[in-house]
């Protein structure tokens, strides 16, 4: 699930730990494993809230039968969301179940935040659609779960709670929360149930997440191993500009992109100076994209003079991958 621009930050991230830390290679290794572990923690929590939001409304629902004078059609309200389907059997697997006790997910002293978000979500537009289905089918639910579920990892406050979990993780909730709500989108009901496996951004079991996963490690090493033999190659091309000042980030940048260039034949060049430019965008400072295209170009020409630029068939240009519309990485 994790797109390999993603990866390639978490790489990115392990690599500049390694080297400010005079790690070693296998540090690097390690606190690149140890980044997407944290992503599926992080998605892991995200999940948990949906549990609480239904969790909060029975407890709610009992309190309001309990009273003299109770509110029928609030405890009607309360038992639609409180009983969602789509919700009791994503928390029925024991997957699920496994990871939950193994981060030790608690929210019960934070019942507060959990009834002002019921509150808003009940009071929604989807909300109100929602209660005119008289028998809500798996897909309704799951679509109301979806916008449940945006409620949730809106709320500012739920948010910090978060945080507090995980150091980098309010620089990667968006993306995650985006990640998973994909992932419940895509489950279907015959396939939803004990047996299930735990939605995760990361799942080893799946030959693309274990492809590009690997990929981005050996990328994280590949670039770490070879950053002093690159060195001569940047310093020759950088025109009026000292070595020594450029930005630990930008260098960084630069080196995973040679090391694409000359040890990933699958990947078009296009692709890879793409990736680097949009990386530096969201890492370094307003000028390093037009420092860091400058100096791959130049890079990039010797390279291929020296025939260290390889690419096989899917490498090469394509329209389809270097026109307007190239694919995801």
């Amino acid at each position: 699930m994790l797109s390999r621009h993603f990866l390639r930050a978490k790489a990115l991230q392990a690599i500049y730990a390694g080297i400010t830390n005079n790690s070693t290679v296998d540090d690097v290794l390690v606190s690149f494993d140890n980044n997407v572990s944290f992503l599926n923690d992080l998605g892991v929590f995200q999940l948990s809230t949906l549990g609480q939001l239904t969790f909060t409304a029975e407890r709610i629902m009992e309190a309001e039968m309990q009273k003299f004078n109770p509110q029928q059609k609030e405890i009607e309200i309360l038992q639609r969301i409180a009983s969602n389907t789509f919700i009791t059997r994503l928390e029925s697997s024991f997957e699920y179940r496994q990871q939950i006790n193994r981060l030790k997910v608690d929210w019960s002293n934070n019942a507060d935040i959990f009834r002002k978000i019921l509150n808003a979500f009940k009071g929604s537009n989807q909300f109100a659609d929602y209660l005119t289905i008289s028998k809500p089918s798996f897909d309704d639910d799951r679509s109301i779960t979806l916008t449940a579920f945006k409620y949730l990892m809106n709320e500012d406050s739920l948010r910090e709670i978060i945080f507090e979990h995980g150091l980098l993780w309010e620089d990667d909730f968006d993306q995650v929360a985006q990640y998973v709500y994909m992932l419940l989108k895509e489950m279907k009901e015959e396939s939803t149930n004990e047996a299930s496996v735990c939605p995760l951004v990361y799942d080893k079991r799946n030959s693309k997440d274990l492809n590009d996963f690997n990929f981005a490690r050996k990328l994280a090493s590949d670039t770490f191993i070879r950053i002093d033999d690159t060195e001569p190659l940047i310093r020759k091309h950088l025109q009026n500009w000292d070595f020594e000042r450029v930005a630990l980030m930008d260098l960084i940048l630069i080196n995973m992109a040679v090391t694409e260039f000359t040890c990933c034949p699958s990947i078009p060049e296009r692709v890879t100076v793409d990736e680097y430019i949009e990386l530096s965008k969201e890492f370094s400072t307003e000028k390093s994209k037009l420092f860091i295209n400058g100096i791959l170009d130049k890079i990039l020409i010797e390279l291929r003079v020296a025939g260290k630029v390889v690419k096989n068939e899917r490498g090469l240009y394509d329209p389809e991958i270097d026109g307007e519309n190239p694919p995801e990485e």
